[in-house]
């Protein structure tokens, strides 16, 4: 039971705010109170500020006669009606603003307001940002935080009143209304606490949002940081695409700046201050190409919300993923944190089953995006100018905006997909999709001008980091895996990976680790250039080309830095997804046909007849054509394990024909700081030449493990091309030339005491190649993904 002293306070500074006042503040200034008791001693600074409490906005609403009026308004309300709700909301708005605040309410806030700014600035006055903070906001059960407004930059006595009028108003938006009716809430048990909170120059630095989890698929492993220049109402309401970082918790931990993605964002636009108000400027094209953030502030900020997540969870009992907003002040330098709440979506999500959407027929996408919630749908468009438009709205259809915002979440529960032109991962329509678990494509550029009202679209945001638009309604399938290991397995079960914005997802795999990562993959689809092009940009003559490697390369120190950050951070993600089991990534296996499809690579590549048995693998290593670029894959390598501290990184050298060559590529790793055994570092060698199985001990010498590449080994012993339909008939894994060859290497491996695996589908296609496997006592397989489960189960059997 409260205390009449309590019951009666009007204002508390968030110095003496704890959790346990948030039927007190709500639980926004709650937690603010919380972290400037227990976080800021430890060195992790926030601003300071008070809130006005329940108490006071029960006597602002009975001293204006407000529960009728609310009582009244709301009563028989068809929250279905967006129009009936616009209209009762606004009547009881209206009577909030049209409300007297007390004098003695008035003079508490200036007071607390002037005191606020004396102890901050020794001033009398101060800049801040007024927000709202609901009895039932931030907790738990109420998935969705910014029901309520928040005003910033707001100076001076009269500014403030008006703005905390305007606050307590905002307890009556549509969307709040919506949402209590909806959650379950009694509209008058529901009270609203007001932040009075110093602001941070961000104007003229920066700000955005952190999540302490992988908001995408619930992974618990990284930091997420999202940075845009200027205020970060910018980021929060998803106006801009931001820069994003991913931090790496447990080798951060362990004293390593391990950020395993730069992703730099447009950040077309920033808001900044403009006389008393805040005004949306264009970004300078220079800084765009930027980032907003340097790697020792994304550290620090990512140890600040590890801290901060650590604290939350042991006050809760168990692991509480957090949702933080961040400002750093461009005329001090100083970083902030500004607000810290439980997130509330990701966390709740299972990791116990793969749902996994795939488009049926391979089609050519019609528009691109960035991709939320790895599903997929399908429907009639809807094109939205503004959320007044909502009564037009349908059941199933895809709903098409320049950006959405809390208003517009009835509409969105009915999509079947969502498009906007705006926004980024956290913008609105993102986060919200999420929670719905309705597929998402923002940043669709002039998306409500190509796609029309009525046209039937797909909206698939299951293919990767990026989301695509496809003309017609096509078919997708949808297959759901339980992921539970079986306990009766006779050898480790690996999976092969290559997409790096898969990899959090696929990491909930039951697997003993990775026993092929593909560099190829992240050469093809993130660095794209092909690296001779970026150490010799005089032989690209092409002037398209040229322009393109330009582009792909601005905000770097230098071309060669492109590469070796690009491809570092796709290892780096990979192996960050499965620490501390074991990854393999596997150096470059292009051929020479392939490299010439990287830009300007047809300047470096000669024409073979037979590229698949040309120059490929191993013999590119060391030989001067190839060797300087040979080096940048060393250094991204080194890069991962010595800077971002994944030491579960070990690599495979593809198709070495020979002793000598494997001593060569060896000693050409060790030249550019790769040396065997230093560091724990092993080095691995694809079987997949019937050489590499006749001179197995002379080969176990130099490696430590083997890994047998079925497709290749079966085409160069059977003589078939596997490319060629002529002779396909023929190719054949379980010939018995091939499982020959295979039963002798494993023989040779385990004499040798040589780790050896085998990479590719035939144990999957074929359950009777996969008992022969087992019965040759072979240490592991290595799967695609969606084979996984499948094979552990014939395989337990």
């Amino acid at each position: 039971m409260k205390s009449k002293k309590q019951s009666r306070q009007f204002i508390l500074p968030f110095s003496r705010l704890r959790l346990k006042h948030v039927p007190l503040v709500g639980g926004k200034n709650a937690s603010l109170g919380e972290m400037i008791h227990s976080l800021e001693p430890r060195g992790i600074p926030i601003p300071d500020g008070f809130a006005t409490t329940a108490q006071a906005y029960w006597e602002f609403v009975d001293v204006n006669k407000l529960r009728p009026i609310i009582k009244k308004a709301l009563r028989g309300l068809n929250v279905k009606d967006s129009n009936d709700v616009n209209q009762r909301a606004k009547a009881i708005r209206e009577a909030f603003l049209a409300g007297e605040i007390t004098i003695k309410l008035r003079q508490q806030i200036v007071k607390a307001y002037h005191d606020l700014a004396r102890r901050a600035l020794r001033a009398d006055t101060i800049d801040v940002a007024v927000r709202s903070s609901a009895t039932a906001e931030d907790l738990p059960s109420a998935s969705f935080a910014g029901q309520q407004e928040s005003y910033l930059h707001i100076q001076g006595e009269a500014a403030l009143l008006e703005a905390w009028r305007k606050c307590v108003a905002s307890l009556f938006t549509d969307r709040a209304v919506v949402y209590r009716v909806e959650q379950g809430f009694d509209h008058l048990k529901v009270a609203l606490s007001v932040g009075v909170q110093q602001m941070v120059r961000s104007d003229v630095g920066s700000a955005g949002v952190i999540f302490t989890i992988d908001t995408e698929t619930g992974f618990k492993d990284v930091v997420v940081i999202n940075a845009a220049y200027g205020l970060g109402e910018s980021v929060v309401q998803g106006k801009v695409n931001p820069d994003q970082y991913i931090i790496h918790k447990p080798t951060l931990k362990d004293g390593f700046c391990s950020i395993i993605e730069h992703r730099v964002g447009d950040k077309a636009t920033r808001i900044i201050y403009r006389g008393a108000s805040t005004f949306e400027e264009k970004t300078p094209v220079a800084s765009r190409v930027k980032r907003v953030l340097d790697d020792k502030d994304i550290c620090k900020l990512a140890r600040w919300a590890v801290e901060i997540e650590n604290y939350y969870s042991k006050q809760a009992g168990h692991h509480k993923p957090m949702d933080i907003e961040w400002a750093k002040d461009g005329k001090t330098g100083k970083l902030y944190i500004v607000q810290a709440r439980p997130e509330t979506v990701a966390s709740q999500k299972s990791r116990n089953f793969l749902e996994v959407y795939r488009l049926k027929a391979s089609t050519k996408p019609w528009l691109k995006g960035v991709a939320v919630g790895h599903k997929i749908g399908a429907g009639k468009a809807r094109i939205l100018s503004n959320v007044k438009q909502m009564q037009n709205f349908r059941q199933g259809e895809v709903l098409v905006a320049h950006m959405t915002d809390p208003d517009w979440v009835p509409i969105m529960k009915k999509a079947a997909a969502i498009v906007t032109e705006s926004g980024g991962r956290t913008c609105h329509a993102a986060i919200v999709s999420r929670e719905l678990g309705i597929p998402c494509v923002v940043g669709v550029q002039n998306a409500t001008k190509l796609i029309k009202t009525g046209q039937e679209i797909t909206v698939s945001a299951a293919q990767g980091e990026e989301g695509f638009v496809y003309k017609g309604k096509l078919l997708f399938e949808i297959s759901h895996q339980a992921l539970k290991r079986p306990k009766k397995l006779k050898t480790q079960v690996m999976a092969i990976v290559g997409d790096p914005d898969a990899a959090f997802k696929q990491a909930a795999l039951p697997v003993d680790g990775v026993g092929l990562a593909r560099m190829e993959f992240i050469l093809n689809q993130a660095v794209k250039v092909h690296p001779m092009a970026l150490l010799r940009p005089d032989k690209v003559k092409d002037p398209k080309v040229r322009a393109e490697i330009a582009r792909l390369t601005a905000g770097f120190k230098n071309r060669q830095e492109y590469f070796v950050s690009t491809l570092s951070e796709g290892i780096g993600k990979l192996a960050a997804a499965f620490y501390p089991r074991p990854v393999i990534v596997r150096t470059s296996d292009f051929k020479t046909n392939e490299y010439a499809n990287l830009l300007g690579g047809s300047c470096f590549e000669p024409k073979e007849d037979n590229p698949m048995i040309g120059w490929r693998g191993a013999s590119r290593y060391y030989d001067p054509n190839y060797e300087p670029a040979f080096k940048l894959e060393c250094e991204a390598i080194k890069r991962v394990r010595k800077e971002m501290g994944l030491k579960n990184l070990l690599v495979m050298i593809p198709f070495c024909r020979t002793v000598a060559e494997g001593q060569k590529v060896l000693k050409t790793m060790s030249k550019y700081g790769l040396r065997r055994g230093q560091d724990g570092l092993e080095v691995y060698m694809m079987v997949e030449i019937p050489s590499n199985v006749i001179l197995a001990r002379e080969f176990a010498k130099l490696f430590d493990g083997f890994s047998i590449g079925s497709n290749d080994l079966t085409q160069l012993t059977l003589g078939v091309d596997r490319d060629s339909s002529l002779v396909s008939h023929l190719y054949d894994e379980r010939n018995e030339a091939v499982t020959s060859l295979i039963k002798s290497v494993i023989a040779v491996a385990k004499q040798t005491k040589t780790k050896i695996g085998l990479c590719g589908q035939a144990p999957s296609d074929y359950p009777d190649f996969a008992r022969f496997l087992i019965k040759q006592k072979i240490d592991s397989i290595s799967l695609n993904p969606d084979s996984v489960i499948k094979t552990m189960k014939n395989l337990s059997r």
